[in-house]
């Protein structure tokens, strides 16, 4: 089953009124996360067992900072106890949940390949074409600790 992306951004204020569910799916289907699952996913049988949804973890991570949750332990946790949050972040109930050793060497590998630079700078660009953003002046701080990408 194919996910469909949405092709345009949304307004912040609408983001805020939606559901958890429909926020999430907002938010995931504006980013392109094809450079970052190229960077994540398994290519050895060393490390990680192969049997994990990348997609998934690469997408609870994104959750995690929308819904501020502060460390990768307290994301394991809450994907333990609460099944709907398990299955918005991408999970099937076949899945089983992620260690916290399996995040650190995905966000390892994020890191050293820098590609939410990337990312981010697609995402500065289309919001540059939607009008989002009108000045050509835009800072971005990359936060090295936690994975995450601010645009201020």
């Amino acid at each position: 089953m194919s996910i469909i992306r949405q092709e345009s951004l949304f307004d912040i204020t609408d983001l805020y009124d939606m559901q958890p569910t429909h926020r999430y799916e907002a938010i995931l289907s504006s980013l392109n996360l094809d450079p970052v699952m190229a960077v994540v996913v398994k290519k050895s049988r060393r490390g990680a067992p192969a049997e994990l949804n990348y997609e998934a973890m690469v997408q609870s991570l994104i959750i995690r900072v929308v819904e501020r949750i502060p460390d990768i332990k307290r994301l394991v946790r809450r994907l333990n106890e609460d099944p709907f949050f398990r299955f918005d972040c991408g999970f099937l109930l076949s899945d089983r949940v992620p260690s916290e050793a399996s995040y650190t060497r995905i966000q390892e590998k994020i890191q050293e390949a820098d590609v939410l630079r990337d990312v981010g700078q697609d995402i500065v660009h289309q919001a540059m074409k939607e009008g989002y953003i009108q000045d050509d002046t835009v800072a971005i701080d990359a936060i090295k600790n936690s994975g995450g990408l601010n645009v201020f």
